[in-house]
This record gives C-alpha cells, sequence and structure tokens, in this order.
C-alpha cells in the first residue's frame, strides 16, 4: 500500500525527526473563521505562542494534492488568502476527494486529527470542537469530531465544544464513545467562551504531565481513540453564559428562519454572535486558541520526554 501523501515543512520535519515536541493545528479557522488579514495575523500568533512555550507548531491543511504538516510563510500566507469558497471544509468524509482532485482545503477537528496521526502528531490544539447540534433529534445533526476523538489517538486541546451546540448531549456521545473527557484544573466544563458551563467534569486534571501519562496509558492498553482535554478561557476573556445565552438562541432562531443547514450552521452562527456582540466573541475566540495553544505545547514537551 502507497503511504499517504504527505508534505512536511522544514520546521515541523526536524522537530520530528529529532524527537522534539510537535503540536498540530487546524487550518478551518483561517479559512473559514475570519476575514484577511486578521486571519493570518492570527495564524502567526497561535504559532508564535507554541514557539515560545518550548514546542513546533504543525497547521495543516491540503493544497495541491499533498497534506501539508506544517506551512512555511509564504503557504501560510497563500492558505489565509483563498477565499472561503475556493477552500473546502474539510472532515474524514471530504479529505480524499479533495486529495484527489488537487483542490485547497481546510482542515477541520477529524481531519486534523487524521493527518496529525498519519504524520505521528500526537497533541492538537483548537478552539472548540464540533458537537450534537441543538434539534439533533430531528436533524441529526452530530458532527464527525466525535467519532474522531473514539477512534484516532490524539490528544485535543479545546475549551469545550462549541456553545452553540447542545452542550449536555455532546457530553453523553462522547461517555457513550468511551471518550476521556477531562476538564483542565476545574470540576466543571467549560462552554467554549464560558468559563463555566453547570455541567460536572467526568475527569480532572491539573497538569500537562498529568495528561501525557494518561495518553501514555490508553496506548499501552490498546485503547483507541484520542483524549479531549477541555481548557477553561482565560478569566479576563471570558463572556459568561448568562450574557452570551441569549445572544446564541436569537442566532439559532435566524438560522432556522433563513434555512441555514448542514455545514453552514457553524459559520453563520458564529458571524452573527460576533455581530451581536459587537465584536467580542471573535476576540475571546482568539483568546481561547492562545490558550489551548500554550497547553498543548506543554503536553507535547511532557510527551515528547523519555519513557
Amino acid at each position: 500500500m502507497s503511504e499517504a501523501p504527505l508534505t512536511f515543512s522544514p520546521e515541523v520535519a526536524e522537530a520530528l525527526a529529532d524527537r522534539r515536541p510537535v503540536v498540530a493545528l487546524e487550518s478551518t479557522i483561517i479559512t473559514h473563521g475570519m476575514p484577511w488579514p486578521q486571519n493570518l495575523d492570527m495564524a502567526r500568533e497561535v504559532e508564535a505562542v507554541i514557539r515560545t512555550a518550548g514546542a513546533t507548531p504543525a497547521t495543516i491543511a491540503v493544497m495541491g494534492g499533498q497534506i501539508h504538516i506544517g506551512l512555511t510563510d509564504t503557504t501560510l500566507t497563500a492558505l489565509a488568502r483563498t477565499p472561503p469558497d475556493q477552500a473546502m471544509k474539510l472532515s474524514r468524509a471530504d479529505l480524499a476527494v479533495c486529495l484527489a482532485t488537487g483542490r485547497t482545503g481546510a482542515t477541520t477537528v477529524a481531519a486534523t486529527m487524521i493527518c496529525a496521526d498519519l504524520a505521528g502528531i500526537r497533541v492538537f490544539a483548537t478552539g472548540g470542537i464540533g458537537g450534537v447540534h441543538r434539534g439533533a433529534e430531528l436533524s441529526f445533526d452530530v458532527s464527525a469530531d466525535l467519532q474522531e476523538l473514539a477512534q484516532t489517538p490524539v490528544t485535543v486541546v479545546a475549551a469545550g465544544a462549541k456553545a452553540i451546540l447542545d452542550l449536555p448531549k455532546t457530553w453523553e456521545v462522547l461517555e457513550t464513545l468511551g471518550v476521556p473527557v477531562i476538564a483542565y484544573g476545574q470540576d466543571e466544563l467549560p462552554a467554549f467562551w464560558s468559563r463555566r458551563s453547570g455541567i460536572p467534569a467526568p475527569l480532572r486534571m491539573d497538569s500537562p504531565a498529568e495528561i501525557a501519562a494518561a495518553a501514555a496509558m490508553r496506548a499501552r492498553l490498546g485503547l483507541k481513540g484520542g483524549q479531549l482535554v477541555a481548557n477553561p478561557i482565560p478569566a479576563e476573556a471570558e463572556i459568561t453564559q448568562s450574557e452570551i445565552l441569549p445572544v446564541i438562541l436569537k442566532a439559532l432562531d435566524e438560522a432556522e428562519t433563513q434555512g441555514v443547514a448542514a455545514k453552514s450552521v457553524t459559520p453563520f452562527l458564529l458571524q452573527r454572535i460576533f455581530e451581536l456582540t459587537d465584536g467580542r466573541s471573535l476576540g475571546s475566540n482568539i483568546a481561547l486558541v492562545l490558550n489551548n495553544a500554550r497547553l498543548a505545547a506543554e503536553i507535547a514537551i511532557e510527551m515528547a520526554k523519555p519513557a
């Protein structure tokens, strides 16, 4: 069987060859998360945080029939300049088609996990995972991210699931799938823009070393899948549940009225929440991504230590 079409940036190739810590990053937030040039500034800042913490960033995207594991500044800039309608939003179902047809694709949580695993990267930092959408009992709209966490051995650091989702159902599905959901440093699960959701955390860990040890133990036990580390947004960037929930409900109502569905739902909701919070949600989003990148780097450093 031929090998997967992987292209490594020189920085990432060197780090992996030397067995130094590497953190994977998704690219959907670049192509679909914010406009040019703020998206490029954000991507560079996230990578800088990881380097400062002592690890190597590997932003992942599909370009020219190759999975790029790490982007040079030239390819990162080219991706950031790509209009959203010219970049496929890739999950497990779309990845092979995008590669086979030579199109440009930005990786979601699920696709990033797949590519990171192919490249031998064990830690991935993102904003929030996808999950069970509100009304899923009628629409069956459940993100592929949840199944991916159950089968691909990557530790994902996120500020919980996106708060636009049905959070209780999302955590129930992850429990059913056997995915460890670990709250970092608190007994309650965070809710993306909010530090607290009112939902007790099934597991709690307080150090990167503990999280790395848990991942190693899962491998020793032969357990499939990864771990979700739910890292609360920094307090100074938080939008509390009481503030953000009415905004989310208004955006959801507008999406239903306008018939927004499938992959268009999340981008629509995030844009409307940005507008309804006068841009505050985007600032919080960037803060939590940077915070997750920092923790992911610390976990990767622990994983890279000799056993």
